[in-house]
């Protein structure tokens, strides 16, 4: 996976796992595409020195610190602005010296990914550039033999404009702290955000799908009057539905540090709650049919298995476009999935509510077949409450890939486990999609997103 930062993609043109020869070198004199907290170059690769070694180690650290980056090699740079053009080699030889350098001299080892631009008129040269996304694992300390007298065992660089600066106790401290209570504060914030949404809705009483989202590392919508706007014409203009091209949110506004999308004005349809550091929920209301099972009363309700997996698919790019491309939140997510027979079943809302007066069916999750209307039996017992947790890509599940078909496949499978179903059999977990056995009412919808995603 390789990191997005939307103010590189801007200043280069391109994504960085897209970028060509030219895209970078037409930065040369470009006073906008100076040294940053975010981009550094160097002229050659780096020596294999121990002033080598703990040189790469603290440029990949310092970036891995702070709030990520790029490092080009093969860019030379006159007071910080790219000057030229060099090259570097691009063989094997120099990415596993690297990655055996960084592996060995940085603790926690920095997590990074190699990206190689070829110069097509030189073979086998060209820029290398190495992507470090911001780190979970913060921080991250230089073990190379220090090159400089230093009273200091680990070392920890961090990027501060376009140099680098060293951590003091009191920063390190602080950092490790942060790190071993960062679980459980995600943990935390993805209750917040889903009980958040299920309070808004939780005078609803038919079977809903709750999907909330939280990034590993939080990021920062800005939010004023021309941000809003953008950002309601784009909510208000959102496919939601894969393959449906229909707009699905008819109201847009701004609530207690978030965006909040609703369908419509009144109770109903569905809602999406978008929070200013990249975390977000949607409620989407599901089909549900009806049936008798003993007698002539009805007595179950029960929701299309493709039904379900079908609003999950396309609930999960949604809410990760909103973490990466709004609030710049990059890496991993935790995402966690509710299925309910109605909102009170839900354990924030079930201290509001008065079952008594509520009295749901009970909900499975079937077949139904579309030639007599019969439900075909998948369930082998009902469940008001269901969830699923997984630890989700952004990158993967915002841009339409493979990888958004195994985290949904993650993430369904364990949601209608309590329903007796061990797998859906819609969705693999290596990512094949069977768009035939989704429903009449999605299955051709999904099969043209599919094709445009050439996921089939």
């Amino acid at each position: 996976m390789v990191m997005r930062s939307r103010r590189l993609e801007d200043l280069f043109g391109a994504r960085l796992d897209d970028l060509s020869y030219q895209d970078i070198k037409g930065l040369v004199g470009n006073p906008e595409a100076a040294e940053a907290e975010d981009l550094d170059y160097k002229r050659d690769h780096y020596e294999s020195s121990d002033k080598g070694k703990e040189e790469l180690a603290k440029d990949v650290a310092a970036l891995a610190n702070h709030r990520g980056g790029v490092l080009i090699l093969g860019m030379a740079e006159a007071k910080g602005v790219p000057s030229l053009a060099c090259g570097v080699d691009l063989d094997d030889h120099h990415l596993r010296r690297m990655r055996q350098v960084i592996a060995n001299n940085t603790a926690p080892p920095v997590p990074y990914e190699p990206i190689l631009v070829p110069d097509p008129d030189a073979a086998g040269t060209g820029f290398l550039i190495l992507a470090v996304p911001r780190s979970p694992q913060a921080p991250h300390a230089v073990t190379a033999t220090p090159t400089k007298a230093s009273k200091d065992v680990l070392r920890y660089p961090r990027r501060g404009g376009s140099q680098t600066e060293w951590l003091t106790e009191t920063v390190v401290a602080t950092a490790y702290r942060a790190r071993y209570t960062a679980a459980a504060a995600r943990d935390e914030r993805l209750a917040d955000v889903e009980g958040d949404i299920v309070m808004a809705v939780v005078e609803r009483t038919t079977p809903h799908l709750i999907v909330s989202l939280v990034p590993e590392v939080p990021g920062e919508m800005t939010v004023n009057a021309s941000t809003f706007e953008r950002y309601r014409v784009e909510l208000l203009g959102a496919d939601l539905h894969l393959g449906q091209r229909h707009r699905v949110f008819g109201y847009a506004t701004v609530g207690a540090r978030r965006l909040i999308a609703r369908e419509s004005r009144g109770d109903h349809g569905a809602r999406a709650e978008l929070h200013r550091d990249g975390s977000a929920a949607i409620v989407l209301p599901l089909h549900a049919h009806q049936s008798k099972t003993r007698g002539d009363d009805i007595d179950l309700q029960f929701v299309e298995l493709g039904e379900a997996v079908y609003n999950l698919l396309c609930a999960l790019p949604f809410l990760a476009g909103h973490a990466r491309d709004r609030a710049a939140a990059s890496g991993t997510a935790m995402v966690r999935a509710v299925l309910v027979n109605d909102i009170g079943s839900h354990p924030h809302a079930s201290m509001y509510t008065a079952a008594e007066y509520r009295d749901p069916l009970p909900m499975t999750v079937d077949r139904l077949h579309s030639g007599v209307g019969r439900r075909l039996e998948v369930s082998t017992q009902p469940c008001d409450y269901a969830y699923s947790e997984a630890t989700v890509l952004l990158d993967d599940v915002a841009d339409h890939d493979r990888g958004l078909l195994q985290a949904t496949a993650v993430l369904a499978d364990e949601l209608l486990h309590p329903y007796g179903i061990p797998e859906t059999g819609l969705i693999t977990t290596d990512g094949q999609l069977h768009t035939a056995d989704f429903t009449d009412r999605n299955r051709g919808a999904l099969a043209v997103w599919a094709r445009e995603h050439s996921l089939i």
